[in-house]
């Protein structure tokens, strides 16, 4: 044993020994804060070893640079870097419990509303075990001060501090082909913060955001004014007037937007074993006071959820590559629906979603749209089982979400995220009796099953508007946010649809998602017009009487008679009610007949289709990418300051305690300060046992 002892302490006593003890408690430390200090939600064992291998390729790299000078300047220079790596540790700790999201570069430079909240709470935020980050950092300090390690005083040749560069190098590519073989674009949609620490630490986020700052800045900065014209004349040339009909009839009502995660237009009416899917939707679908739209598309790129989100609020198209929320979100100027309802018509706003904040960047993005309140997953009460997936599971969720609905001051506007219908369709059994697909696809076949769940929130949800009478005054509007089932399964798509073969038309119709909106006394039916998501912005608005035509937004009233009916897919693919390009191929939309050998007339008309779309989607990329409507200044509509907007916890619920008291417009306040909540009525089973839910205070 003591022979043991002395060949590790001989070890320690050389300069590669000391090395390797910093980068291991340096792995441990780091380990220790993502398990205790973070959410980052590793829940399989592939993640779990993952969180523990992506602390060694950056230890090895940065801890390697002291091993690159002399005597004991290399030891003081380890322990200074291990230092300052753990200063920057413990500062997203502290960043992390307020926020839940990572410190970025545009934090640090704009020292905006989050740095000024930090500061003023410090004293609240830290828990005296965050220290502990610089536990390995006092113990190395100490051990070379007592001689305990003696400094290795012998010269370290270059080629081997080359090599353990190298090394960490190698181990890094290692740990970003087993990150991408466990979540495939990782880095090119970067959806959370939370994913790129999980898989690959949080030195290598801090560069990945370093680089991806710079990039974005650069552009920005080449951005100025004139680059405004172009987008002005196109959006002014192709503005659609509102419908007389329908303008300004919602005006003063609130709305419920339902996102209805991965729900796609041809679970409308469709039966299992004689079973309709989604019986509630269905029945406000052919609702004589609902407008729905039979040939409405989803337009996502990688985007996918936070695409969908932008050209809702926006009206402005997801980029090419990755998630324009997350890239952008945080800094660009935007005049987005909660705003411009607030501005205009004295909307209260929210977003509820049963998940962490940070997913698609929304902490930031919402402050940039104006989003008063953000409901996420820690303002609801936890229950066993509670989630599953990608969040809450929705009849909790939307249970839970009556709470704070009921304390929003009317009128309001609030976005309800559903996610239990997402990919990969799992639901347990005690959820669901409704029968599977059998096309003998695992992704497809439990897609019904797990859509019926959320026809059945829905009901729910509904069945509480109607009892407590906040449904009279209030718009529904649901939609689809993207495709649940992709391209790649061509044989089930083909046996849902009843047919042999599929066709690049099958899959461009099997891009139409729902959308509809419900109001009593709406003049509804079925509308068969041509358009996507990019278009319910200026819809919503016209029918609350706020006019379009002076915010640059890239989409047409969906009732406007001037329309166009050219709807944009992401990738320069279209739909028109004549025409259809998906894939390369050309097609008679009505029937889907191919169009091999297209005539002058017919090849002109589709070149001109196809400008106006790159011509639509390439012009929205510059207001993004340039942030150009920094440079807009639209009368009568203030840019939205993020540093009015913090969704603390404490402070949000303060906020809206104080704002029912400055308004009285909630149902709760209409109700003699009585909650409504035992009015909703849920067969959740996981409340069967635990039906007292505990919301934090």
């Amino acid at each position: 044993m003591k022979t043991a002892l002395q060949k590790v302490r001989a070890g320690l006593n050389t300069k590669l020994g000391f090395f390797a003890l910093s980068v291991l408690l340096f792995a441990i430390k780091s380990l220790w804060a993502y398990e205790t200090k973070f959410n980052l939600g590793a829940t399989t064992s592939v993640q779990q070893f993952l969180l523990a291998f992506n602390t060694l390729p950056s230890a090895i790299i940065l801890l390697g640079i002291a091993l690159y000078f002399r005597g004991r300047l290399s030891y003081w220079l380890m322990s200074i870097i291990n230092a300052l790596l753990s200063t920057w540790l413990f500062a997203n700790i502290l960043y992390y419990r307020e926020f839940s999201d990572f410190i970025t570069f545009n934090v640090i430079k704009g020292s905006g509303s989050s740095s000024d909240n930090l500061g003023k709470s410090l004293a609240q935020i830290i828990h005296p075990s965050d220290f502990m980050v610089y536990a390995d950092v006092i113990l190395i300090i100490i051990v070379l001060l007592a001689h305990w390690i003696r400094v290795d005083m012998r010269y370290f040749k270059r080629r081997y501090a080359a090599t353990i560069t190298a090394i960490g190098l190698l181990l890094f590519g290692a740990n970003l082909g087993m990150a991408y073989s466990d979540r495939s674009q990782l880095l090119t949609r970067t959806f959370d913060n939370n994913y790129i620490v999980k898989y690959l630490g949080l030195e290598f986020y801090t560069v990945y955001d370093g680089v991806k700052t710079t990039h974005n800045s650069a552009i920005k900065a080449e951005a100025n004014k004139k680059d405004l014209a172009p987008v002005q004349r196109f959006l002014k040339q192709h503005y659609a007037g509102p419908n007389a009909t329908y303008y300004g009839t919602l005006k003063g009502k609130n709305i419920i937007v339902l996102h209805l995660e991965s729900f796609q237009q041809w679970l409308i009416d469709y039966k299992v074993d004689g079973k309709e899917v989604t019986p509630t939707i269905n029945s406000l679908y052919h609702s004589s006071n609902t407008l729905a739209f039979d040939n409405f598309f989803n337009q996502v790129g990688q985007g996918k959820t936070s695409d969908a989100e932008l050209m809702l609020e926006a009206s402005l198209f997801g980029l090419p590559e990755g998630s324009a929320m997350s890239t952008n979100g945080t800094t660009n100027t935007f005049q987005a629906a909660p705003a411009i309802l607030d501005q205009k018509l004295g909307y209260s706003s929210a977003s509820f979603h049963g998940d962490v904040p940070s997913f698609w960047n929304r902490d930031n993005a919402y402050k940039s749209f104006g989003y008063q309140y953000f409901f996420s997953k820690e303002y609801y009460p936890q229950v066993k089982d509670d989630v599953l997936g990608y969040g809450m599971k929705d009849k909790l969720f939307l249970k839970d979400t009556s709470y704070y609905l009921e304390q929003l001051p009317q009128p309001f506007y609030a976005k309800l995220i559903t996610v239990t219908n997402h990919y990969p369709y799992i639901i347990d059994k005690k959820n669901t009796d409704f029968p599977a697909l059998k096309t003998g696809d695992n992704t497809v076949d439990p897609y019904v099953q797990t859509a019926h769940y959320l026809d059945q929130s829905v009901k729910e949800l509904l069945d509480y508007l109607d009892k407590t009478g906040l449904r009279k005054n209030t718009v529904l509007v649901l939609y689809g946010d993207h495709y649940g089932i992709s391209n790649n399964h061509k044989p089930a798509i083909a046996k849902v649809l009843g047919k042999k073969n599929i066709t690049s038309y099958d899959l461009a119709m099997w891009q139409k998602v729902p959308f509809m909106i419900n109001a009593e006394g709406l003049q509804g039916g079925i509308n068969h017009t041509y358009g996507g998501e990019i278009d319910v912005l200026p819809t919503l608005e016209d029918l609350l009487g706020i006019s379009s035509n002076k915010y640059l937004q890239f989409g047409q009233d969906l009732l406007s008679a001037d329309r166009n009916q050219i709807v944009p897919f992401r990738n320069g693919d279209w739909v028109t009610p004549k025409y259809t390009k998906y894939d390369g191929k050309y097609f008679y939309t009505k029937n889907g007949k191919p169009i091999a050998k297209p005539t002058k007339a017919q090849q002109a008309k589709f070149d001109a289709i196809q400008k106006y779309v790159t011509t639509d989607l390439g012009l929205s990329d510059k207001v993004i990418n340039g942030d150009l409507l920094r440079f807009y200044h639209l009368p009568g509509f203030k840019d939205v300051n993020k540093k009015d907007y913090t969704y603390n916890l404490k402070k949000s619920l303060k906020k809206l305690k104080q704002a029912q008291k400055d308004k009285k417009t909630s149902l709760k306040t209409e109700n003699d300060d009585k909650s409504t909540f035992d009015d909703y009525t849920t067969d959740a089973p996981e409340l069967k046992d635990d039906t007292t839910l505990k919301f934090p205070k």
